[in-house]
This record gives structure tokens, C-alpha cells and sequence, in this order.
């Protein structure tokens, strides 16, 4: 289901789920994180849903509480079938923060408000709608960066979070790269509103 107008980067609040079907296959992207044989399997046959809060708070540690509230998003994700899914908390001030799951490891992330001209990656910035409506950061921007590396399997894990024009649709989606040494995998994975 296409997304309302009222949401936008700077209100994901609600439930998302996978659009398997308009999605890329997540299982070259787990192959190169280190995911198991079986464990890529599982994930690869469930349906994940995005239980999405999105508020403003001071910072999360180790960020300093002084310079006032700063966009949170948590996100549990929820998957068909009982595979478990994983918690996913970003503090959007582009401070680097560690976490731990059962499924990508020890890892370190980052997130913040940007605009497409302040991306580099010609896969990550493609197709994102940019009008104005499409304003949700601080300071009008319209994509969300998230970008994470594993402490202990050595990849990193780019994510770019907008909207796009999916047939005929208005849908939340993430441009997603993750890189090991010289290999390098690129996956989009759109959502469509629940409720």
C-alpha cells in the first residue's frame, strides 16, 4: 500500500512492511555479511514488518544531553513464520554508537539528515522523489544516511532512506551497499504502509 501524504522522512512513525515482490534479494547481502547458509534461508522466506517510532529527545549515549533534542527512530522489526527479528535504535546527530544483535554481530553506526547532493554514491542517491513535499529533516533535508561497520565480520552497510515512485506508488525505501574488501553488494528494499 502506497504511503499517506503526511508521512516523510521526518515522520516514519507506524508499521511498514517488506515488499518482498518490488524488493531486491537480500540473500547476496547476507552472504557477504557473514550470515549462515541456513540462517539466509530462514530470513530470506520471511516477511519482516517495521514497527517505527519516530521522536525528538536529547541525544543517546555517548552523545552529551547539552546541545537539545535530536530525532530518534527505533524500530523493531517482526518477521512471518517466528524467525526473530532485530532491534534497530538511530539517534540522528551522525554520532557513532555501538550495538550488538544475533544476527549482524558487534557493530558500530551512524546516522544523520542529508540531502541528494550531499551523496557521492550514484546507486545510493538514484530515483528518490525530491520535491518539496518531501521535506521532513530540521533544515528541509529529504533522505536519512545510515551507514554501520561490522567490529568483527569487516563489512560496512550504507543505507539512504527516502521515498520513491514504485508503480505508481509512494513508497518508504532504502537504497541500501554493503561492502567487504573488494566486493561490493546493492540491494533496494521498499515498504509498504500498514497502518
Amino acid at each position: 500500500m502506497a504511503a499517506p501524504a503526511s508521512k516523510n522522512i521526518g515522520d516514519l512513525t507506524g508499521k511498514w512492511r517488506m515488499n518482498k515482490a518490488q524488493s531486491g534479494q537480500l540473500e547476496p547481502v547476507l552472504a557477504l555479511q557473514g550470515i549462515g547458509w541456513l540462517t539466509r534461508k530462514a530470513v530470506g522466506a520471511a516477511t519482516f514488518t517495521l514497527d517505527i517510532k519516530h521522536f525528538n529527545a536529547p541525544p543517546a549515549p555517548p552523545a552529551e544531553p547539552t546541545g537539545g533534542p535530536v530525532a530518534h527512530i527505533e524500530i523493531e522489526q517482526v518477521g512471518t513464520g517466528g524467525i526473530k527479528g532485530t532491534t534497530e535504535k538511530r539517534c540522528l546527530d551522525n554520532v557513532f554508537r555501538d550495538h550488538s544483535d544475533w544476527l549482524f554481530g558487534s557493530v558500530k553506526g551512524q546516522s544523520r539528515w542529508l540531502n541528494v547532493e550531499d551523496i557521492d554514491d550514484a546507486y545510493l542517491k538514484a530515483g528518490f522523489l525530491e520535491g518539496d513535499e518531501e521535506k521532513g529533516g530540521p533544515n528541509g533535508e529529504k533522505h536519512i544516511i545510515s551507514y554501520v561497520e561490522s567490529l568483527d565480520r569487516g563489512w560496512t552497510a550504507t543505507q539512504i532512506w527516502g521515498f520513491k515512485n514504485i508503480e505508481g506508488e509512494r513508497k518508504y525505501v532504502r537504497n541500501v551497499v554493503v561492502a567487504k574488501g573488494d566486493e561490493r553488494v546493492e540491494v533496494q528494499l521498499v515498504y509498504d504502509w500498514v497502518e
